[in-house]
């Protein structure tokens, strides 16, 4: 017989499990409505240089206030040029606020950045310090990158603020990502949205789609893997096509499984992953997923030219996710993330353009190949599979 405790235990998860679903599910409807005819008044971005100058300019032309989130603000060209714009707006009047990932930030920011942003008169906080009082808080991390200026533009994506995303500063093997920048509404959401994190509100609800788009967040109050939970519920109902860029592919079980089901069913299934990591041990994890995948006809690609940083669904060439999650537990269930969710399929078409030219730079995994790997890949991946909760 089941001790008290466990069964008190077990009553709590089946409720918290229960109730988080319910909440998912009015998302979920409000997600996959009849996308609507209005265009989304959007910008793809797949080179850093040209983000970073319209950024700029954004920043140079504010009137009123400039909201900045990046996980990663490093002390280099890139991060000296926006430290600069920043303040110059600072200084003429204008409300500027950076939020900085403290992990994240790790080495690649310095103090001399700090005091020149604070000096110039940028309100600069960090995000989960260090601290022995709460050494725990440290493991989750915001992990969003945004720019709000005016309330009515704004630009969200993964693209951090550092060189090694500039052809300029970093030369051919700058890393590939997705950026979009948008109007109208989200921006105005998305300005809010920061506000409240500012303020030390962790979850809000997200609003209703409109132009066919919402913005979506890692969690709210009533559904607490909400990209997770609507990426796999898309995938579960896909026809034709899936297709998943990622450079960190640590899938939880669900997941995976949503992407098998759908390889089975006869769904064009591809993944697009980098060829090398800039975290190795991800690299093995993600390797160690790739058996099943490929059994059940997952056509996997490793991007060759450079470092993919880059982290988009689409599926099915009318529903599609852009955003700052990667398809990893960190990014699913601890992280603060944020995405833009669209049925608008001229973007749609536009992100399976992108993806369909990176193919063209991989090179595929075959099956028959990957089972005859060395026995010491193998013993990496059972590494990186074993840690891949706290990737």
């Amino acid at each position: 017989m089941s001790s008290p405790r466990r069964y008190f235990t077990e009553k709590i998860l089946h409720f918290w499990k229960e109730t988080s679903q319910a909440g998912c599910d009015h998302y979920l409807r409000a997600a996959n409505s009849n996308p609507s005819s209005a265009r989304l008044n959007a910008k793809l971005y797949v080179e850093g240089d040209d983000l970073y100058a319209d950024m700029l300019s954004s920043i140079a032309q504010a009137k009123e206030s400039i909201c900045l989130e990046s996980y990663i603000f490093a002390s280099d060209e890139v991060g000296w040029r926006f430290a600069n714009a920043l303040t110059e707006r600072a200084e003429a009047g204008i409300k500027v606020r950076v939020h900085i990932d403290a992990a994240g930030a790790f080495l690649m920011s310095s103090h001399a950045i700090e005091k020149f942003l604070r000096q110039g008169g940028v309100r600069l906080r960090w995000f989960h310090r260090w601290s022995w009082q709460q050494p725990w808080r440290y493991n989750q991390r915001n992990h969003r990158k945004l720019l709000v200026v005016d309330k009515q533009e704004c630009y969200l994506g993964g693209f951090n603020i550092h060189r090694e995303n500039s052809r300029q500063h970093y030369g051919e093997q700058r890393w590939r990502d997705t950026h979009v920048r948008i109007h109208g509404r989200q921006a105005r959401e998305i300005a809010a949205i920061f506000d409240r994190f500012w303020h030390g509100q962790r979850t809000w609800e997200p609003l209703p789609p409109t132009e066919g788009s919402m913005l979506v967040p890692s969690r709210t109050r009533h559904c607490l893997f909400l990209i997770r939970t609507l990426i796999v519920r898309r995938i579960n109902q896909a026809q034709r096509q899936v297709l998943v860029t990622t450079p960190y592919f640590v899938p939880d079980q669900k997941t995976q499984q949503a992407l098998i089901r759908a390889a089975k069913r006869g769904v064009d299934v591809r993944l697009l992953v980098p060829h090398k990591s800039d975290v190795r041990i991800t690299e093995w994890a993600a390797h160690a997923a790739y058996s099943s995948l490929l059994a059940a006809g997952v056509k996997v690609y490793e991007y060759l030219p450079r470092m993919l940083h880059a982290k988009t669904v689409v599926i099915d060439e009318a529903w599609c996710s852009l955003g700052t999650a990667n398809l990893d537990y960190r990014s699913l269930f601890i992280n603060q993330e944020l995405n833009l969710i669209s049925q608008d399929v001229v973007f749609c078409q536009q992100l399976a353009g992108h993806f369909h030219e990176d193919i063209k730079k991989s090179q595929q995994i075959q099956s028959h190949h990957w089972e005859n790997r060395h026995w010491l890949n193998r013993i990496t991946e059972v590494i990186g599979w074993v840690a891949r909760r706290w990737l």
